[in-house]
């Protein structure tokens, strides 16, 4: 009998693979597509010769910053972590823009009369960002170590503080300028749920943070773009802010698999789990799946109570993928706008209220909000032959099967006059076929179910342990604490809960 199968191979059923795997369990992840990594996987989409897509997310604030993946030390096993000058940006439609350098300074300095307002905000959270981390990414039932000294207290009181401001119509008090109401809202809106409120808040203060912070200071050491350091001289560490893995997202959580493989695992890919048949016998189940699929594989299992719990838990607004193939870089209006990781391409801060808002009533938006991020920014090796991929999401309402190409192409248009002309092909991933490559997005809902503050909390369910379901059934996905993301931090949190109920052994907390 093996000890661990683990359903699904994103970035959380590899991590808690990994975990289980290093303290010597015998572990066996099923896959059901071709290629491992779920919603941090890498691919040619056929476009162009060459030039390869991540196909679901593709800007990785989490990879450094998370628990998990900090002592798991991503450079150390050959992912390269490359920072943007500017870690996102927000063009305005009279060719203004707010930008967000890595290097708070900068960033204040640009924001003229709102620079101060802006670093009292976030500007504590990122230089105690080991904490305010810890404080988003804990299993929502516990006191994550990092908050349990000073600075771990103040980060805390900062963000719950800062958080019924910028979750509530009080948000419009702090900024005086549009550039800056609207490059915060631009990180807001990550959340696809009505603006303001806590969700979207939360998210704001969080990946807004991260944007200013690392455990190296701007400019030090090698950055992406700059020469090539000799091969003696070990990994790069990361500048942090929000970078891109070198070669695209599928370097996460490939490097992901072959620890495991080095640790005894094993990965079978093309091995969906439909029924109960499709799993081998095994101590422990980890699904790093929707609680619908759980439920279909193992609701024999449950109790009543809780297969209905996971049967109603709600799911989330959607986002609709669109794979763009560019003979150049976009030519947005706004210069610093071109140094940018990630682009939110939403307008002012009432656009973006009116887009979500049509969203979550089941409407699409008539100016969709829209994340757009040209890689090669940051990691130049993504240009092949002069041709680079543009990776871009607009939101919709859940279950949408409209092709967004043209609404994307529009929006990306009016803030950047040309980007028409450098278009090579392109493809569209409506909401309703997200789950063609990834069956955990569910109408097009990347965030795993609803991301309001209560379902952060009761996620999927109100228990003292939301992750084991059943006896040695376990769910570890994004449907569990701490939510959406590419950080690992589910997968870590029942690795170690399944290892201590089913197997009497204690991990340590990171």
């Amino acid at each position: 009998m093996i000890d661990v199968v683990v359903v699904g191979s994103g970035p959380n059923g590899l991590s808690a693979a990994v975990t289980l795997a290093r303290v010597g369990l015998g572990v066996t992840v099923l896959e059901a597509q071709p290629t491992v990594g779920g919603g941090a996987r890498t691919l040619p989409l056929g476009l162009a010769d060459g030039v390869v897509h991540d196909v679901c997310s593709a800007v990785h604030p989490m990879a450094w910053a998370s628990p998990f993946f900090r002592a798991f030390d991503l450079p150390a096993h050959g992912v390269e972590l490359l920072t943007p000058e500017v870690s996102f940006a927000q063009p305005l439609p009279d060719g203004r823009a707010g930008v967000a350098y890595r290097d708070l300074d900068r960033t204040v300095d640009r924001l003229g009369v709102d620079g101060g307002a802006w670093r009292r905000l976030l500007g504590p959270l990122a230089a105690g960002w080991e904490a305010t981390v810890a404080l988003a990414m804990g299993d929502k039932r516990s006191v994550p170590p990092g908050l349990l000294d000073g600075a771990g207290v103040r980060a805390a009181v900062r963000f719950g503080s800062a958080l019924p401001e910028q979750g509530s119509r009080a948000w419009g008090a702090r900024f005086r300028t549009a550039e800056a109401a609207a490059l915060l809202t631009g990180v807001a809106a990550h959340a696809i749920t009505p603006l303001p409120s806590l969700a979207a808040a939360g998210t704001a203060l969080l990946l807004g943070a991260l944007g200013h912070a690392g455990p190296r200071p701007p400019g030090h050491g090698a950055r992406a773009g700059g020469p090539a350091r000799p091969a003696d001289t070990g990994p790069v560490p990361p500048d942090g802010g929000w970078p891109v893995p070198r070669g695209g997202s599928g370097a996460i959580t490939a490097a992901l698999a072959a620890d495991l493989l080095a640790h005894g695992g094993t990965v079978v890919t093309d091995h969906p789990v439909r029924s109960r048949a499709d799993l081998p016998a095994a101590r422990a189940y980890l699904f790093d799946t929707d609680p619908a699929t759980l439920v279909r594989v193992l609701g024999a299992d449950l109790r009543p109570s809780r297969r209905q719990a996971l049967t109603r838990f709600p799911r989330g607004n959607a986002a609709a993928k669109v794979d763009v193939v560019l003979s150049g870089p976009v030519p947005w209006t706004a210069p610093e706008v071109r140094r940018a990781g990630t682009v939110h391409v939403g307008g002012t801060r009432a656009d973006m209220v009116r887009a979500e808002a049509a969203v979550a009533a089941g409407r699409h938006a008539d100016a969709p909000m829209c994340l757009v991020s040209d890689p090669a920014v940051a990691d130049p090796s993504r240009e092949v032959g002069g041709l680079r991929p543009l990776w871009a999401y607009a939101h919709v309402p859940a279950g949408s099967d409209r092709d967004v190409t043209q609404d994307v192409l529009d929006r990306v248009e009016a803030f950047a006059p040309g980007v028409r002309d450098l278009v090579v092909a392109s493809r569209c991933t409506p909401a309703a076929a997200m789950t063609v490559h990834n069956p955990n997005l569910v109408g097009g809902d990347i965030a795993g179910g609803s991301p309001d503050l209560w379902r952060m909390l009761a996620r999927p369910v109100a228990a003292p342990d939301p992750y084991r379901q059943s006896g040695g059934a376990y769910l570890c996905s994004a449907s569990t604490p701490p939510g959406p993301g590419v950080h690992g931090m589910a997968g870590y949190h029942a690795a170690r809960r399944a290892a201590r109920k089913v197997f009497g052994l204690r991990l340590p907390a990171l």
